[in-house]
């Protein structure tokens, strides 16, 4: 089940915003999608991200697959009753993950065999199996397996990527039966303008309900990125939601809505938490640093979260270096906050017809 309408286009630029209703609710868009790996957003409870204003989340097929396995997942009655959370979930194929972390793998156009990161024990995925897999986790929002080519690569094993993506994007479609669950198709294509288009068109045929723009911020220059969503702005279908996979970099939500994107994903948040950063409106800081051993500030005084609202950064600092697990959690807290509300406050600029002013007066504080 999914319904997409778009209440009102940017004149100024080619933001859109809309509503996605899926099985589990509606949402506004453009949003920010926080990354629930393996079935938890790090040290978050779903009581967290309802108070934060997540109206959905990303899990790992991959990761799940591993470890506990869709069966066991499926007798708990799916992911959402597994995990307790009651709103909406996207789950992505895994193929990211099996080419990224598996120390093994060998890829044909069958599927791909490759090593568990975990045990070493080896596997084999087809489309078909992805397919069973996402099924039985039973997420809103499934994706299509498909081979994401590293940055940098030759045009040749672009394409090649772009050929096998098609061929089990067809195959993931005549697989997926779930009528409640919304199968979306991948876009690759590297940083190649013509394999975006000829991946765009064929995939286009195929008439998935949304199309996600995959094999982006692997490493290329944040300028490719954006000139490969200009260009394939006008190709997408307009009637139909479009996700940037892996992206949530606040420069990059601003500049992506700007180029008509209106889903986005990101670890970023709880992995810079763990770390000992936190966003906030003039750019990342790193509470760790011992200037803030005696700063008795918030992490942002523009922010209103509940950590702003009752920590200090001198407090946070403490934690960090105490190597206390609250400090992951509270920072992960105003890290999704953020990106969250910073996609609330976007919806906002666009609705007002002034999202260009918004981006300016952003842009004149944030560091990167």
């Amino acid at each position: 089940m999914l319904k997409f309408e778009i209440d009102i286009t940017s004149p100024h630029n080619k933001a859109r915003l809309g509503r996605l209703t899926l099985s589990h609710g509606e949402v506004e868009t453009p949003i920010f999608m926080p990354v629930g790996t393996q079935a938890t957003v790090k040290t978050l409870t779903p009581e967290d991200l309802y108070e934060i204003g997540a109206g959905i989340i990303l899990s790992n097929t991959y990761h799940l697959y591993l470890r506990p396995g869709e069966e066991l997942v499926a007798k708990a009655g799916g992911l959402h009753k597994f995990m307790n959370w009651k709103r909406n979930i996207l789950t992505d194929s895994g193929g990211f993950q099996v080419f990224s972390l598996s120390k093994l793998r060998k890829i044909s156009d069958e599927g791909v065999e490759f090593q568990s990161h975990i045990d070493g024990s080896r596997h084999f995925l087809t489309p078909e199996k992805v397919m069973d897999i996402e099924q039985k986790l039973g997420a809103d929002i499934a994706m299509c397996f498909d081979e994401c080519a590293p940055y940098p690569c030759s045009f040749e094993d672009a394409e090649r990527a772009v050929d096998r993506t098609t061929l089990w994007a067809k195959r993931c479609r005549d697989a997926h039966r779930r009528s409640d669950q919304a199968l979306f198709g991948i876009v690759q294509g590297n940083v190649f303008p013509d394999l975006r288009a000829r991946s765009t068109e064929e995939l286009i045929k195929l008439d998935f309900p949304g199309y996600a723009i995959g094999g982006l911020s692997v490493g290329e220059p944040k300028q490719n990125m954006y000139e490969i969503l200009d260009y394939l702005h006008p190709l997408l279908p307009a009637d139909k939601p479009r996700y940037l996979m892996g992206v949530g970099e606040p420069e990059d939500l601003i500049e992506g809505v700007k180029r008509g994107v209106d889903m986005f994903d990101c670890v970023l948040p709880t992995r810079l938490a763990r770390h000992g950063t936190a966003y906030t409106y003039r750019g990342k800081l790193t509470v760790r640093n011992a200037a803030y051993r005696e700063d008795f500030t918030p992490i942002d005084s523009h922010c209103d979260c509940y950590v702003c609202r009752n920590y200090s950064r001198a407090y946070l600092r403490h934690l960090i270096k105490a190597e206390e697990i609250l400090a992951h959690r509270l920072l992960s807290y105003h890290n999704v906050y953020f990106l969250v509300q910073l996609m609330v406050k976007i919806r906002n600029a666009i609705r007002e017809g002034n999202l260009e002013r918004f981006s300016e007066d952003f842009f004149s504080e944030y560091r990167f």
